[in-house]
């Protein structure tokens, strides 16, 4: 038996199959397109772990998703692949519909095909897991309620849209097909290999640098925070006694705005490597915000929880702690990721915003 896991040498994608093969035998089938967010430096303890096979591919290449469903026989796909950055797509949309909408269908198709295939206990085990995000469901009033898995959908980005799209997809899937479809939309999360183009590794990195910490607008936009483990454990959840066809919201209890987030890095590493020059929050660099700008998220969890019997396990004072201990000792893969393309990025991104209060 074998799982298929998309995208799985991203941030999330690589911490579950590592959280995947440090709790079980059970191998992975791991397809990435090793695009600029795909790393498999952040797999290198499973060089020569014959537990874990890389393909590096496309999701949209129907042909090679359909080899790889043939050859390993998979009792699930776990479906992370998406391109995920909200300023990224509004620079260039095209690719966000291309992988998120287009390839989920793609996977989809392949995997009802070879779904139709199984028979007996095996075709009744099987699972497409589908993961998702909260910025589905657009922005929220600072008083209104969480989401819940019910509220209605309403993307305001290209990469909202794009997710959005895909969610539905899944959903008509299992609705006109029977596909055996679980989704899970989570919170922003955080932790080890996140790529330094979001928030928390950004502040962390260019801090180290002594570069400016840029926030948008007036760094009052409100996020849920999910440490990325955590995350793991959710989606195992969900995985193993989900309901078919059900939607499973994941978040971590941890409402915080943009601005609290950089200050709470910036005492950690002031504490932690303590800057010569002064308190790192002197870096804080205010600037014009983002078209679009969703204002508030929060995740409602409770439905998870309920059914799963799944919590978050760390608060956010433990897993931003560890998570600043991370990029403190690894210095290497953080140079390693600041390639001459990631700084290209961040000059076309930060380089044209305009300071100010």
């Amino acid at each position: 038996m074998s799982i298929l896991v998309t995208g799985g040498a991203g941030f999330i994608g690589s911490n579950f199959v590592l959280d995947w093969l440090a709790q079980s035998d059970e191998p992975v089938v791991n397809l990435d397109a090793l695009t600029y967010a795909g790393n498999l430096r952040n797999l290198a303890s499973l060089q020569g772990d014959a537990r874990h096979v890389f393909v590096q591919g496309d999701i949209c290449d129907r042909a090679l998703v359909d080899r790889l469903l043939a050859t390993h026989r998979p009792r699930a796909i776990v479906h992370f692949a998406a391109e995920s950055h909200v300023d990224r797509s509004i620079h260039g949309p095209g690719a966000f519909m291309r992988t998120n909408i287009d390839g989920t269908f793609t996977l989809l198709e392949a995997a009802r095909g070879f779904w139709s295939t199984l028979e007996g206990a095996d075709k009744a085990a099987f699972r497409f897991h589908h993961v998702s995000t909260d910025e589905v469901y657009g922005s929220l009033s600072p008083a209104a309620p969480a989401f819940t898995e019910t509220h209605p959908y309403e993307p305001n980005s290209p990469y909202s849209a794009s997710k959005a799209a895909s969610d539905h997809l899944v959903r008509a899937w299992h609705h006109t097909y029977g596909m055996p479809v679980v989704t899970t939309n989570c919170s922003n999360n955080y932790g080890p290999y996140h790529f330094p183009e979001k928030l928390i590794p950004l502040m962390i990195v260019n801090a180290l640098a002594g570069k400016p910490l840029p926030v948008y607008g007036d760094g009052q936009q409100v996020r849920d925070w999910l440490y990325v483990k955590d995350h793991c454990s959710a989606i195992r959840a969900v995985l193993e006694r989900g309901r078919l066809g059900e939607t499973y919201n994941v978040g971590g209890w941890n409402e915080q705005a943009n601005i609290d987030i950089v200050k709470i890095v910036c005492a950690l590493l002031d504490e932690l490597r303590p800057d010569p020059a002064g308190p790192y929050a002197r870096l804080i660099t205010y600037v014009t915000d983002r078209p679009g700008h969703d204002r508030r998220y929060a995740i409602d969890a409770r439905k998870i929880e309920r059914e799963l019997g799944w919590r978050p396990a760390e608060t956010f004072a433990s897993g931003i702690r560890k998570t600043v201990e991370w990029y403190l000792a690894r210095g290497d893969w953080v140079a390693e990721v600041q390639s001459g393309s990631y700084r290209d990025w961040v000059a076309q991104n930060y380089g044209g915003r305009a300071t100010g209060a």
